[in-house]
């Protein structure tokens, strides 16, 4: 399934400003706006801390589903998609994030 396709499942963020990732620490290490060119990702972000409680290994690995053909360009060109990149490094690292949900 296409992106696109894959946001039109997901619940909708439109009462959501931001989601914050907390490190074990409760240190916030990424903010992720509600804005043109990061809604997807907050969508994502928000349904996988719905379905798992935050973003561990479980969550990154069905994110990176999710994410759909945006995963392989991640995968081919670092650095240009930060938010799959991120779980990326949660499954390599087995790091896990709390998510804080910023109302709007």
């Amino acid at each position: 399934m296409a992106f696109a396709d894959t946001l039109r499942q997901l619940p909708a963020v439109t009462d959501l400003a931001a989601l914050q990732l907390l490190d074990a620490a409760g240190q916030v290490v990424a903010t992720i706006e509600n804005k043109p060119g990061k809604a997807g990702a907050l969508a994502v972000y928000a349904a996988l801390a719905a379905r798992h409680g935050g973003i561990d290994v479980a969550a990154a690995q069905e994110g990176l589903e999710l994410f759909a053909e945006h995963t392989a360009d991640a995968r081919a060109h670092p650095g240009d998609h930060p938010n799959i990149d991120r779980l990326l490094e949660v499954i390599a690292c087995g790091q896990c994030f709390s998510v804080n949900l910023l109302k709007a």
